[in-house]
C-alpha cells in the first residue's frame, strides 16, 4: 500500500464549548493532515446587527489559529452568514432589513478573504427546509450577492441547502453562472456522491464521508472532496460525523485492494487546491 500524505477534512466546525484543539489533536493521531473549519452561529455571539458577524467570524478565525499553533494539523477557514439566521433576523426586523444585514455579513466575510485570513465564503446559502417563499427568494438574492463578490475577489463559495440532486446542483449552477462565478468555485456541502460531470453539473461536491459514500464516489472517479460536517457539540458526541472519520475512510480505501492512491492523491492535495486556491504541503 502506497500512503497518501494528504487527509484533508473539507469542511468541520468547532465551537467554543467543545473540544476545540482537542478534537483536531485526535484527527491528526488519526491520521489527518489538514482540514478546513467552516464558520457556524455561536451561542457566544447573538447576532442582532450587522456588526455582530465581524465578532462572530473572529471566534472562527482565533479557534483556527489556536489549532494552527497547538496541533500538526494545517487548519483553514471559511466564514459567511449562515443562510437560516435570516428566518428569525426577518422576524425581528423585517424581511428587507434582515436581508440587508445578511448582505453586509457577506461583505465582511469577502473582506475577511480579501485578507487571507479566510479561503473561502461559507457556508452559505439557502436553508435547506421548506420556507416561505419570500424568504426563499430573499435568500437565493443574498446567495447570488455572495457568488458576485466572489467572482470580483476570485475564490471559492461554500454551499449549503437542501440536498444535493443533479436537478439542485444546476439550479446552484445557474445562479453561479448569472453572478460570472465558474461552477468549479461552488462547493456543495453534504453532498451526497454526485461525482459524474451529468450529476455535479460542474459544482464541486464535498462528499459526507459515510463508507458507502466514499465507495461510491471513487467508483465514479475522483473529482470531490470528502467532509464529516463534524459539529463539536457536546450534546451531540460524533454528529454528524465523528473527528476521526475522514482519515478512518482514506486509510480504509487504500487496504481495499483497489487501486485507489492517484484519485485519493486529488482528493486530498489536487482537488481543494484547485478550488480554493491553496497549497497543502
Amino acid at each position: 500500500m502506497k500512503p497518501v500524505p494528504f487527509i484533508l477534512d473539507n469542511h468541520l466546525h468547532l465551537q467554543p464549548k467543545g473540544r476545540g484543539v482537542e478534537a483536531i489533536k485526535e484527527f491528526s493521531k488519526a491520521g489527518g493532515t489538514h482540514a478546513i473549519l467552516s464558520h457556524m452561529p455561536y451561542e457566544e455571539v447573538c447576532i442582532k446587527s450587522s456588526e455582530d458577524f465581524r465578532r462572530s467570524y473572529q471566534i472562527t478565525l482565533d479557534m483556527m489559529d489556536l489549532c494552527n499553533k497547538q496541533t500538526e494539523v494545517k487548519m483553514f477557514c471559511t466564514v459567511g452568514p449562515y443562510p437560516v439566521l435570516l428566518i428569525d433576523l426577518a422576524k425581528e426586523h423585517g424581511l428587507e432589513k434582515a436581508k440587508q444585514m445578511m448582505v453586509d455579513g457577506m461583505d465582511q466575510a469577502g473582506e475577511l478573504v480579501r485578507e487571507r485570513r479566510a479561503i473561502a465564503i461559507g457556508e452559505v446559502g439557502r436553508p435547506h427546509f421548506p420556507v416561505e417563499a419570500d424568504i426563499m427568494e430573499a435568500s437565493n438574492d443574498i446567495l447570488l450577492h455572495g457568488m458576485r463578490l466572489c467572482k470580483e475577489i476570485g475564490c471559492a463559495i461554500v454551499i449549503h441547502a437542501e440536498s444535493a440532486t443533479p436537478e439542485s446542483m444546476e439550479d446552484l449552477g445557474r445562479l453561479a453562472d448569472k453572478a460570472g462565478l465558474p461552477r468549479d468555485k461552488v462547493v456543495k456541502h453534504y453532498c451526497a456522491p454526485l461525482v459524474l460531470p451529468e450529476e455535479s453539473r460542474g459544482l464541486m461536491p464535498s462528499v459526507l464521508a459515510s463508507r458507502s459514500a466514499l465507495q461510491e464516489a471513487l467508483s465514479k472517479g475522483d473529482r470531490f472532496l470528502l467532509e464529516t460536517d463534524y459539529m463539536d457539540d457536546p450534546s451531540r458526541p460524533g454528529a454528524v460525523l465523528g473527528i476521526t472519520t475522514v482519515p478512518k475512510r482514506v486509510k480504509g480505501a487504500l487496504l481495499s485492494g483497489n487501486p485507489f492512491e492517484d484519485a485519493l492523491w486529488k482528493v486530498g492535495k489536487d482537488n481543494p487546491e484547485k478550488t480554493y486556491g491553496i497549497k497543502i504541503e
